[in-house]
Parts: structure tokens; sequence; C-alpha cells
């Protein structure tokens, strides 16, 4: 190509680069969803394979996992809508095409994991798969008046392709099983998603995580709310009586994963993302801290549920 062809070519690409962040701004399902808090859990985090074809595309506050099958590529967990491009950028990065993702599995109905999962289906014409009863509340864009963080939930784009799953459902696809897993609590349609990961002989179980933490806005009392806390403590059981190799939590920070995957880069002999307590230890993480939060509320002035 002659320095003129590439000059042309250059600018090309850069005025389609442009247009591209012109057309973003005016979508609608990527429009920013509580920014100045979400920015916190956005910094980014390196793309990187971790066992098999299992690969971390999210960032160091938000969990995103890529499953690579001979069929097509499945998502866990879709972010907010401002990092859609970015978790696309992340699988490119990896050397796939988003546009083969078939299926985008959500953990909940929140917009910090399911905020992005509209554009992202739009984009790659996927399937939105979560726990049954996540599903009203994923297509209309909004958590229920019962969620413990109903008064803050920000508004997100509904979900219009999704399917709902039941727990011990299981998806098939390109040689690979994916076991809906119920742990709710967070919300009631709160899912963790559990699959098989194989290099040759040496194989591994992953769980990707909801979140199980009670977490609820300013007025909200937990002690208040005994079903609430019932359901918080059956979904720790569930994860914890969950076989499980490789702990991915739904925000990163609630265990080792960031650690676990900056050894990695180290070093991959042995696995540092390995280890047959993970899930124990993830749950009994969410017990500490659903504790705590019950023995503070114990603790203060009651102002009403």
């Amino acid at each position: 190509m002659s320095r003129t062809g590439a000059l042309i070519a250059a600018l090309m690409t850069l005025t389609g680069a442009a247009a591209a962040q012109d057309a973003d701004r005016d979508d609608p399902l990527l429009r920013p969803i509580a920014a100045d808090y979400a920015r916190q859990w956005l910094e980014p985090q390196t793309p990187v394979r971790m066992h098999g074809q299992s690969y971390y595309v999210g960032f160091q506050g938000l969990g995103v996992v890529l499953i690579r099958t001979d069929a097509g590529l499945v998502l866990v967990d879709a972010g907010v809508p401002q990092a859609v491009r970015a978790i696309q950028a992340n699988i490119r990065t990896l050397g796939f095409d988003p546009k083969q993702i078939k299926y985008i599995l959500i953990t909940e109905p929140h917009w910090d994991h399911a905020g992005g999962a509209a554009a992202l289906a739009r984009d790659s014409g996927a399937t939105v798969i979560a726990g049954a009863e996540a599903v009203a509340e994923l297509r209309r864009g909004n958590v229920g008046k019962d969620d413990p963080q109903a008064s803050i939930h920000a508004p997100m784009p509904g979900v219009s392709r999704i399917r709902g799953v039941r727990d011990g459902e299981q998806l098939r696809i390109g040689g690979v099983t994916i076991v809906a897993r119920a742990t709710p609590g967070h919300t009631r349609g709160s899912t963790s998603w559990q699959w098989q990961s194989c290099e040759g002989k040496s194989c591994a179980t992953f769980v990707f995580s909801a979140s199980i933490n009670p977490v609820s806005d300013d007025h909200y009392r937990f002690t208040g709310h005994p079903e609430r806390v019932a359901l918080l403590r059956r979904g720790a059981t569930a994860l914890a009586g969950l076989r499980c190799d490789i702990a991915i939590p739904s925000h990163p920070g609630t265990n080792d994963t960031l650690e676990q995957l900056a050894a990695l880069a180290r070093s991959r002999t042995p696995n540092p993302m390995i280890d047959g307590k993970a899930c124990k230890t993830l749950a009994a993480t969410y017990t500490e801290r659903l504790d705590k939060r019950l023995a503070k509320e114990k603790s203060e002035p009651r102002t009403g549920d």
C-alpha cells in the first residue's frame, strides 16, 4: 500500500471510531447508570485465561467470565451499560468475536451485574438466561418493591430475549454443561453458575457466584425481615455445598480472585486459582457479613423497617 493509501486507511479508521463513539453516546442501551458510584467497580483488569477455555474478561470490581465452547461463546454476567464496550474489547483481546456470544448468564437482576445485558444481547443475538424469579425484573429493568435496595436501585435497560431456569437446570452447548444453582438472598432470583473446565486430563469445577451480601438502602433493617435473612442463609448454605475448585464472585474483591489472577500472570504451575475449599470459604465470608450486619442493627436504635 502506498503512503497516501495508508494515510487514507488510517483516517477512515479514525473516522469510523469517532462515528461509533458518537453513536454510543446516543444509544439508550449504553447510557451510563449511576456513573459516580459505578466508577469504583470499573478499574480495568487484564483479560486472562484462567483454566481450560474459561477466561476472565471483567474488571477489578465487577466479575465477568467468558466460556469458549465448540458451538460459540457464553458470557457470565454483563456489568453496567457503560462497561459493555470494554467487555467486548477484552473478548477481542483474547482472540474471540463478541458476536459469537450465544448465551449471557445473569447472576441477579441488579444494574451492576445485568445493566449491560440488553446491549450485549442486541450486539450478538444472544439469549439471556437467569433464575426464573429474576426474569420479570430483568424484562422491566428494575427490581421489585421487596428488594432491600429497591429505593436506590437504578433503572436499567430491560431485556427482551430472556429465558428463566430453575435450580439444577442444565445448559448444554458445544460440549460444555453449565448448571444453574439457586443462591438466593441478595435477590430472590439470584443464581450462581457451575461448570467443568478441562486442560487435557486435568479438570476443575468453576462456580461463578451470585452475591449473597446483606446490602440495602439506609432505612432497611434485616432484623425486621426474617424471611430475607432466611433467604441469605439458604443461599450461603447452597453455595457452601457446591463442588467447587475455582470460585469467582460477582464482585471479585469478596475473595482472593484479583490476587489469584495476578499470580496466574506470573505462573500457571500450579494453577493459583484452584482451591478445593473455594466455595466453602466464600460462603463463610457472606455468612460473616450477614452476622455482622445483624449484630450492628441490634446495637443501633430502631428507626423502623
